[in-house]
């Protein structure tokens, strides 16, 4: 697009300006390449803020920091949403990193060797594109959800604030995971009788905070076998990958016993609808006032020329046939350790590494391939 008015020229951009993004432009900057950050929301940290009111980082303050600079939190508390939304914005300010805020990136397209990315009717030239989170997650829903009786209110996660929201009676979490497991304990506590729908996704088995877990266990699963053991270089993080992939992450601060302890009813899978009605996959039909779907997201690529839905081909987040394209902030892009906050930055600085060798014609890379359907 040489030529073209009004179009900027960077080295790398970078779409999305939550953790993961923050996290490349930090190894970038110390790198001294060339970037920009673009952001949809209007201020730093706005995806934590928009998250439900009473929210809690799953992992400790210890964890929740990224490359630079620690978690300004005592280390075993659990920051709340807005704690880590101020962080976010405290870190772009400490190290000078170069977002624009308001920019929503809606388009990525090859223009010869180098991708132009569209923001509306903003244009943005780059040898390089890291798309760290920007990749327009959509809530996932059942295909039967639409089959429910129109008086029973269904809210996504996305969507979920607070207990006002909801109807006075009883409420049905689908999906057992830490969000659904949180927002059933918060449910159950507002007087809502409460049932939570789904597999049991396991947990880890120590209790964060504890003793134990300060001591060995804490270290030996989140440093060493989330960070070291399960990734896509050992056979069994591959294998913990396919299946990680298909269910929820293993509850890590909330117990099984605290669901027991809170009322809420644990039943099976919601497995259709039947006259209006949640049917599990037991013959039971429950009578719902209000249905939460915490059944997570997909990934919609197809703003980006030669990509569509669901995660394309990549080897630690170097796409497959689109050099210079980049993924980070994904669910296992590298370890079990990727989604999480301290996770993020080995993957960044991956990917900074990556662009740097790209950048001087050193590139190569030997990593395992993946792709999910």
């Amino acid at each position: 697009m040489d030529g073209e008015i009004g179009t900027e020229r960077f080295e790398t951009v970078i779409i999305g300006g939550g953790q993961a993004g923050l996290s490349v432009g930090y190894h970038l900057k110390k790198r001294g390449r060339s970037f920009v950050i673009l952001d949809a929301s209007e201020r730093v940290g706005d995806a934590w803020r928009k998250r439900w009111d009473s929210l809690h980082l799953f992992t400790p303050a210890r964890h929740d920091g990224l490359d630079g600079m620690p978690f300004p939190a005592k280390p075993w508390s659990f920051p709340s949403r807005d704690d880590m939304a101020d962080y976010l914005e405290a870190y772009v300010e400490r190290f000078g990193l170069p977002v624009r805020s308001g920019v929503a990136a809606d388009g990525v397209r090859r223009n010869g060797d180098r991708y132009v990315v569209t923001a509306g009717d903003r244009r943005f030239e780059a040898d390089h594109v890291v798309v760290a989170s920007g990749t327009f997650p959509i809530p996932k829903v059942p295909a039967f959800a639409s089959e429910l009786d129109p008086t029973i209110v269904q809210l996504h996660s996305f969507d979920y604030r607070n207990p006002a929201q909801l109807r006075p009676g009883s409420v049905l979490v689908v999906g057992a995971g830490n969000s659904g497991s949180e927002i059933a304990l918060e449910a159950a506590a507002h007087r809502h009788p409460t049932w939570l729908a789904g597999d049991d996704p396991g947990h880890i088995p120590f209790r964060i905070g504890g003793l134990a877990s300060r001591l060995v266990l804490e270290r030996l699963v989140i440093r060493f076998v989330f960070h070291r053991v399960l990734t896509l270089s050992t056979p069994i993080g591959r294998r913990v990958r396919r299946k990680n992939l298909s269910k929820a992450t293993p509850l890590i601060r909330i117990r099984p016993s605290d669901i027991d302890a809170s009322g809420v009813d644990r039943v099976g899978r919601v497995a259709g609808i039947e006259n209006g009605r949640p049917l599990l996959d037991d013959g039971r039909a429950l009578d719902p006032a209000n249905v939460v779907w915490c059944t997570g997201f997909r990934h919609d690529f197809s703003w980006i020329e030669g990509l569509g839905e669901g995660e394309p081909l990549h080897r630690r987040g170097v796409v497959d046939d689109q050099p210079g394209l980049y993924l980070v902030g994904m669910t296992f892009l590298y370890a079990f350790s990727s989604e999480m906050v301290h996770g993020v930055g080995r993957d960044a600085e991956h990917i900074a590494k990556r662009i740097e060798a790209r950048s001087m014609g050193k590139d190569r890379e030997r990593a395992p391939r993946v792709a999910v359907a």
